[in-house]
């Protein structure tokens, strides 16, 4: 079978096992392509979105925004095409000499480094995390006090320390964000969702 054939099957099975669900239909696609990602269909019961995250995010990435992730696991999950054709650009600051030098000076994680360090890019654009629970909970801070104005967070650190609770965090936050309750999470699945993102971007252009 041809990748796109695959893809196609995939979907299909997707939906019938899926059955029926409350998703609207800019959130379906993306609920679709996490599942498709990683075969899990709890994200159904577990995915949280903020009224309009959706096409906040659709249409930073139509405006070419910077979309900033806390792994290079995430950026390269990326797909490239939809975002460069809008004139945006994808990028992670994890593995910068400057973030590994404060890090190491400040006693912190590069992911939380690594989020200082793009304060002045992300504005309007779209932050990805993961992985890291610390990136995540600087994030909200930093929203909190002001200093920062992504277009949308997407939140899905994971692991067993803080990765649940930054999310209810972040859920408790007055802001654009799509995230999960609960400690399941990863690089792969923060990407798809930027993926979703872009190619329904992409449609309705």
């Amino acid at each position: 079978m041809k990748p796109q054939e695959i893809e196609n099957l995939s979907f299909n099975i997707i939906e019938q096992e899926a059955k029926d669900h409350a998703f609207t239909e800019d959130q379906w696609p993306i609920v679709r392509r996490m599942i498709h990602t990683s075969a899990d269909f709890e994200y159904i019961n577990t995915i949280r979105f903020y009224p309009d995250a959706v096409q906040k995010g659709i249409a930073a990435i139509q405006r070419g925004c910077q979309i900033i992730t806390d792994t290079n696991m995430a950026r390269v999950g990326i797909r490239k095409k939809e975002i460069h054709e809008f004139g945006g650009r994808i990028s992670c600051l994890i593995a910068d000499k400057a973030v590994a030098k404060k890090a190491k000076d400040s006693g912190t994680t590069r992911a939380l480094a690594a989020v200082d360090m793009a304060c002045e890019q992300m504005k309007d654009g779209i932050y990805v995390v993961g992985n890291a629970p610390t990136a995540l909970l600087r994030l909200i801070e930093l929203i909190k006090n002001k200093k920062v104005s992504p277009a949308l967070i997407i939140g899905f650190p994971v692991g067993f320390v803080n990765a649940a609770e930054s999310k209810d965090e972040l859920m408790a936050l007055d802001f654009p964000y799509i995230t999960n309750k609960g400690r399941k999470g990863g690089s792969n699945i923060a990407a798809s969702i930027v993926n979703a993102l872009a190619i329904m971007a992409a449609e309705q252009q």
